[in-house]
């Protein structure tokens, strides 16, 4: 549950997407779910006359009144009646809404002036309410059906659902603004029992907070319950009646909270009951003690579980409408696609200039051969060689066409950082068996008899290979027995160059731990605006790991700066060696779940792709997927990587294939252009 801001953003999230708005398109000809149907509740019956107890598990309410502290001295008499209002914090799947949520300034009496002057509200315009009718209008299953974004994120993320979207500046400024309109209620409310006359020469006559917020409830409840129980509704939040009998001090605002809750409970699933229960108590206790405080906060619980609901709602219609629309994203992103294309908002060029490209590479890789995996890639093999060199770190970021970075983008660059840290974890481990070698050597070389030493005097040994140079992998001039070697003699390597069993069993163990150590560091690592600038600041605790496991001296000079060389150049030989040697078995990986997913319909690609085929999340466990457990080293996430770059590279072709690689929609449009006039 979160805090709404000043007024609307409500973003659907799923691992790591953000909608946007678009023009409108067709629905689908499946009927959507009707909108007052929240979930886990069956239809409502009629509204009925403000019950005295709560119902579904309602709570016994403190009869005790409390008394108002003295402020500087001088008692004040609290009004008869006081009206109360709604509040806003925001609402997510959540029962209830953490306390991070709440407001950042609490609103405490004994901070505040004891009675407010009207130059605090002689110029200020009236506020609207943090969370209203037009602000959650994007939840509405016509905005659903219509949003592109949204619909093509659909397809991949099994989570997918909406959120208040509270992050960053533009989260920070709708926190302040929420909280400057309930600070701004809480003056008012205080001015009104302070001094009513001052109140109403001000106010008398004018907007203010209160009716404002209680008409953003009523119109937020509207959209959430039945057509045949709004007129009720109207007569049961009468805006207009309830600030006449507030002005003349006569409200009954417990009466009118606990009709409020009967109207929630009636309509909510039954998680959000103990909130509403709670909305309930703080306006009913803020109403008999005249407790401001405790009644801006009941305001705030009454306008964060209409938002609760109203998310519950557009939730609940993405997991039901989810298989429509899946089924129809090819039909619905050509439209979407054409109708842009031509307006010249979305240039293909670009995209054709790609894919001729990336024919005449494959080509020119292949001459004279055949290309591998083309039973399995069909008609798409040119395209997924060419996809597959758009995840690797060497290939420019601008090189991606257009027609990837429209929806694809996050997805895209997510590949791409998950490719450069297979690519850093190879090297890591690279170099760990250069130096555990090395370092092994050493040991062996400390144990040689002084005959044996004075034979191999002269001869090019271990020393000569200089470990620290940039550019130093493998060192294969070490020769551990007497085949391809002129330095060794039957003597020498039958008598220690043959590594025991156990000790090649020690060093598989100690290489599957350094692994995980460097996969736990890399998941802690802080964030960083590039992969390379992680793994840069990565290198000095991945080189302290390797010195350890490899039982070499932690201070063994100028590795760290090596291994940050190697990590960081991305044209080194061994960095290019790696990527080229991941590359083919993302290749090989790709043929395979290509082959499985080319022939699957849409909810189909979806279910095997995400794994929700059973209902559940994760990848996929079924049987195209059933596969014996790998090693973490062995796999380098390249199975997870070739799931998601079938998944987005099916897709893609399906789409854009007709539009832009084999067929030529711009010219055919031009073509008709004139015709058209």
């Amino acid at each position: 549950m979160t805090d709404q801001g000043a007024g609307g953003g409500i973003e659907s999230h799923m691992s790591t997407h953000r909608r946007q708005d678009s023009g409108e398109e067709p629905i689908p000809t499946e009927a959507a779910p009707e909108t007052c149907s929240p979930p886990a509740e069956s239809d409502p019956e009629e509204f009925s006359l403000p019950p005295q107890d709560l119902p579904r598990g309602s709570r016994k309410l403190s009869q005790k009144r409390s008394e108002r502290s003295a402020r500087e001295g001088t008692a004040v008499t609290p009004p008869q009646g006081l009206s109360r209002n709604p509040s806003t914090c925001s609402t997510s799947s959540n029962a209830r809404p953490p306390a991070e949520y709440y407001p950042s300034r609490t609103i405490a009496r004994e901070q505040r002036s004891p009675l407010p002057t009207l130059h605090l509200f002689a110029t200020a315009p009236p506020l609207e309410p943090p969370v209203t009718k037009a602000t959650l209008s994007e939840l509405d299953v016509q905005k659903i059906v219509h949003n592109p974004k949204l619909r093509h994120d659909i397809n991949f993320d099994p989570e997918l659902h909406f959120r208040p979207n509270l992050d960053g500046d533009k989260g920070r400024r709708k926190q302040e603004k929420a909280n400057q309109f309930w600070n701004t209620l809480f003056d008012q409310l205080m001015l009104f029992v302070m001094d009513r006359e001052a109140f109403h020469a001000r106010y008398g006559h004018g907007e203010w907070c209160l009716p404002a917020l209680l008409r953003a409830v009523r119109d937020i409840i509207e959209t959430l319950v039945p057509q045949r129980d709004r007129d009720l509704l109207n007569e049961g939040l009468n805006v207009d009646l309830l600030m006449q009998q507030f002005n003349r001090g006569v409200a009954d605002l417990e009466k009118l909270a606990s009709w409020l809750a009967s109207v929630l409970k009636l309509h909510c699933a039954p998680m959000r009951d103990e909130w509403v229960d709670e909305m309930y108590q703080e306006l009913s206790n803020g109403n008999r003690n005249n407790d401001m405080t405790e009644l801006v906060k009941g305001m705030r619980s009454l306008l964060s579980v209409l938002e609760a609901m109203k998310l519950d709602v557009a939730n609940h219609q993405i997991r039901c409408l989810r298989p429509v629309l899946i089924e129809d994203t090819v039909n619905f992103e050509q439209r979407y696609f054409v109708k842009r294309m031509r307006s010249t908002d979305l240039p293909i060029a670009p995209a054709r200039r790609w894919y001729r490209s990336a024919r005449e590479d494959t080509e020119r890789l292949y001459a004279g051969s055949s290309m591998p995996y083309l039973h399995a890639f069909g008609e798409m093999s040119v395209f997924f060689e060419g996809l597959s060199r758009l995840v690797l770190p060497s290939t420019r970021f601008d090189v991606v066409p257009q027609t990837f970075l429209v929806f694809d983008e996050d997805r895209i660059l997510k590949l791409r950082s998950d490719m450069h840290d297979s690519i850093c974890l190879e090297i890591c481990m690279r170099k760990f068996e250069d130096l555990d070698r090395l370092s092994r050597a050493t040991q062996l070389c400390a144990r040689i008899p002084s005959y044996v030493a004075d034979e191999a005097a002269g001869s090019r040994f271990s020393s000569d290979f200089n470990f620290m140079a940039a550019g130093a992998s493998r060192p294969s001039s070490l020769a551990f027995s007497d085949r391809s070697s002129s330095y060794s003699s039957p003597r020498t390597s039958g008598v220690f160059f043959a590594p025991p069993v156990s000790d090649s069993a020690d060093a598989r163990s100690r290489a599957a731990e350094l692994y995980s150590s460097l996969l736990a560091l890399l998941h802690t690592a802080p964030p960083a605006s590039s992969p390379a600038e992680r793994w840069m600041g990565l290198a000095g605790p991945a080189a302290l790991q390797i010195l350890r496991y490899a039982n070499a001296p932690t201070s063994l000079p100028g590795f760290e700066r090596q291994l940050a060389a190697c990590l960081d150049d991305a044209k080194s030989d061994l960095f290019r060696e790696v990527e080229s040697h991941l590359q083919q078995r993302l290749l090989a990986e790709l043929a395979r779940r290509v082959s499985e997913f080319k022939n699957l319909s849409g909810v189909a690609l979806f279910s095997y792709a995400t794994g929700c085929g059973g209902g559940g999340g994760g990848r996929a466990q079924g049987p195209l997927f059933v596969e014996p457990s790998r090693d973490p080293r062995e796999d380098a996430g390249v199975a997870d990587m070739a799931v998601r770059l079938a998944h987005l590279g099916v897709l893609h072709w399906r789409v854009w294939a007709p539009l832009a690689f084999e067929g030529d929609v711009v010219g055919e449009l031009n073509v008709m252009q004139p015709s058209m006039i």
